[in-house]
């Protein structure tokens, strides 16, 4: 939990993310006939923290502990929310307008099941190890939405909305092709951990390599040159992301919006270790069911300024 990325530093690193204003939809590196690249659907975002690694194997394992195989933590009903916004509100629903943030709800804490059967998913890929061993820098994958939520609620957070997630992925208002910018990332993996979608990874390398299984997940922070505008890393490649929101079109305009009308799948954002590089764009975006576990998804979480 103290030695992530380059510099082994905290996993828990959090980095400001300065407000402001971009499009949700928009073309980078737009080379047409001089004119602003077309964009659409402008959010406006508060500023906020990011953390600047995606939750670790070793971070969930405390969390995994204060759950207690259900008889010890859960989350407080009403938590979670984005508290520093609309007099403790939190963020305004896009899909029901007028109405809130209602955070955690008491009844999903049946949802939050992190045993050691549901963390091993998928055999080839699972990151999770039932007892402390060489993965606790990997990102923790095969969590639902349920115990992404909760996890940052246990720990002093919230999920960001899929505005925030992806306007500290484009850098704001510089709406760059890649988190790092409009460099390619090539075939190694110094700025994304991902693939070719037919079944070669670019990590471990050298180049693109036959995916095998977990070692195909890299330890956070391992794409140093990956960074995003703020700073954080793996904001495209090696596990999806869940985001706050349910997965809906995008209602415009918004300002510290989210999606919170249900519809059947939540937002995930990035793109993930096996996918090409067109899934990494911060523009991209999927759903997923919240109570589905998978090898390719996990989460950071976003806190008050």
């Amino acid at each position: 939990m103290t030695d992530c990325g380059a510099n082994s530093e905290s996993c828990c690193t959090s980095l400001e993310v300065a407000g402001g204003t971009y499009s949700r939809t928009y073309t980078p590196n737009w080379s047409g006939d001089g004119s602003p690249p077309p964009d659409s659907d402008p959010a406006t975002v508060s500023g906020f923290r990011l953390d600047k690694y995606e939750v670790t194997v070793g971070r969930f394992r405390q969390f995994v502990s204060a759950w207690n195989d259900g008889s010890g933590y859960a989350p407080a009903g009403g938590s979670g929310k984005h508290s520093h916004l609309n007099g403790g509100r939190g963020l305004a629903s896009s899909g029901s307008p007028g109405t809130y943030e209602t955070g955690w709800v008491a009844s999903d804490d049946s949802n939050v099941a992190p045993t050691n059967t549901n963390l091993a998913c998928k055999a080839l890929y699972v990151t999770w190890t039932p007892s402390v061993g060489s993965q606790e820098n990997l990102p923790i994958n095969c969590a639902n939405w349920y115990e992404a939520y909760a996890f940052c609620i246990w720990d002093g957070g919230f999920l960001p909305s899929e505005a925030e997630w992806e306007y500290a992925a484009a850098g704001g208002s510089q709406q760059r092709e890649y988190p790092w910018g409009s460099t390619d990332p090539g075939t190694g993996d110094q700025y994304a951990i991902y693939g070719d979608g037919s079944g070669m990874c670019s990590y471990p390398g050298p180049g693109l390599v036959t995916c095998t299984g977990v070692a195909n997940i890299a330890p956070v922070g391992t794409a140093a040159l990956g960074a995003g505008l703020w700073g954080q890393l793996d904001l495209a490649g090696n596990v999806w992301e869940w985001n706050l929101d349910w997965y809906a079109t995008y209602v415009d305009p918004c300002a510290d919006c989210a999606n919170l009308a249900p519809t059947s799948s939540r937002a995930v954002r990035g793109g993930y270790f096996y996918v090409p590089a067109t899934i990494l764009l911060p523009s991209d975006r999927n759903g997923s069911t919240p109570a589905y576990r998978s090898n390719c998804l996990g989460w950071r979480c976003g806190r008050t300024p």
